[in-house]
C-alpha cells in the first residue's frame, strides 16, 4: 500500500511538471492589470469630479454664511468640518473603487462616532446650540437678554457657551444648548421700547391734575417719542386699598430705556410734591366701635 501511494504521488508530481504555468500566469496577470487599470482610471475620474463638487459646495456655503452675516469663527469652523467630512467620504469611495473592502473602515468609523457621541453628548448639544444661535441670531453681542434665570448684556457668543455681563459687572456663562432650545427674552432686539411707570396718588385727587403734571414731565423730555403709535398714554389702571393708580406709558429708543425710566420716576416724585398731590403709603384704617 505504501509503494502504491509513493507511485501515485510521483505521478502527480510528474503531471504538474509537464503543465505550462507560464501561459496561465501571464493571462491572469494581464487580466488583473487591465481590471486594475480600469479601476485606477475610474478612481481618478471620481477624484477629479469629487474635488470639484467639494470645492463648489464649500464656496456655496461660504457665500450663504457671508450673506447671513454669520460669525467669522463659525464660518471657518463649518467650512473645515464639511471639507474634512466630504474628503473622508471621497477617500472611502475611491478605496472601494480600487477593490479594497471598505466595510471594515465604515464599521470602525461608525463605532468611533457612536463612542464619541455618547462621551460628548452634552458638549455636542451645546455645540449644536451655538451653531443655531449664530445662524438664526436670536440675540447678538450687546443685547440685553434674560434666560435660564439670569439677565445681562451679551459680551461673547462662543461655540459652546454665551458670556453675559450683569449690571453689577458679574460674568455669567450659560451653555448654548439650553439657550437654543429654551425660552429667552431679548430686551434690546427691537429699536424702540415702552416704559411703564405706575403712579399712585391718594383718593380724592383730581385725575386731570395728575395727568397735567405727568404730561408736563413728558413734554420736557426730548427722549420721549410723541407721534403716531408712540403717543404717550396715561390711563387710570386700578383703585387699590390705599390709592388710585395711574400708569404712564411712554415710548423711547431702546438704548434710552433705563435712563428715561429712572429720570422720569424721580421727576414724578418731585413734581407731584410741588403740585400738592399726595403720594400715599400703604396703610390700614382701623375703626373701633364701642
Amino acid at each position: 500500500m505504501e509503494n502504491d501511494s509513493i507511485v501515485t504521488g510521483r505521478d502527480i508530481v510528474a503531471e504538474l511538471r509537464e503543465m505550462d504555468f507560464s501561459q496561465i500566469a501571464w493571462s491572469d496577470i494581464m487580466d488583473y492589470l487591465v481590471q486594475f487599470g480600469k479601476n485606477v482610471l475610474m478612481a481618478i475620474i471620481v477624484y477629479i469630479v469629487g474635488r470639484f463638487l467639494i470645492k463648489y459646495t464649500i464656496k456655496a456655503l461660504r457665500k450663504v454664511t457671508q450673506k447671513r452675516n454669520v460669525e467669522a469663527s463659525l464660518t471657518s469652523f463649518l467650512n473645515s468640518l464639511i471639507s474634512i467630512s466630504l474628503n473622508v467620504l471621497l477617500a472611502v469611495v475611491i478605496v472601494g473603487i480600487l477593490g479594497v473592502d471598505t466595510s471594515s473602515f465604515l464599521a470602525v468609523f461608525a463605532s468611533a462616532g457612536i463612542a464619541i457621541g455618547m462621551a460628548l453628548s452634552g458638549t455636542l448639544q451645546n455645540f449644536a446650540g451655538g451653531v443655531l444661535i449664530m445662524l438664526l441670531k436670536p440675540y447678538k453681542v450687546g443685547d440685553f437678554i434674560e434666560a435660564q434665570g439670569f439677565a445681562g448684556t451679551v459680551r461673547e457668543i462662543q461655540i459652546f457657551s454665551t458670556v453675559l455681563g450683569t449690571p453689577d459687572n458679574q460674568t455669567i456663562i450659560i451653555p448654548n444648548g439650553p439657550l437654543a432650545t429654551g425660552s429667552l427674552k431679548n430686551s434690546t432686539k427691537a429699536p424702540t421700547r415702552r416704559v411703564d411707570i405706575d403712579v399712585e396718588v391718594a383718593y380724592g385727587t383730581d385725575p386731570d391734575d395728575v395727568r397735567r403734571v405727568l404730561n408736563d414731565i413728558i413734554e420736557a423730555d426730548e427722549r420721549i417719542m410723541r407721534s403716531g403709535v408712540f403717543a404717550p398714554f396715561i390711563p387710570m389702571t386700578a383703585m387699590s386699598n390705599s390709592s388710585i393708580v395711574f400708569q404712564m406709558r411712554i415710548w423711547v429708543k431702546a438704548p434710552d430705556f433705563w435712563a428715561v425710566k429712572f429720570d422720569t420716576t424721580e421727576k414724578i416724585y418731585r413734581e407731584l410734591g410741588k403740585a400738592g398731590i399726595e403720594i400715599p403709603f400703604q396703610q390700614m384704617d382701623v375703626h373701633i366701635k364701642k
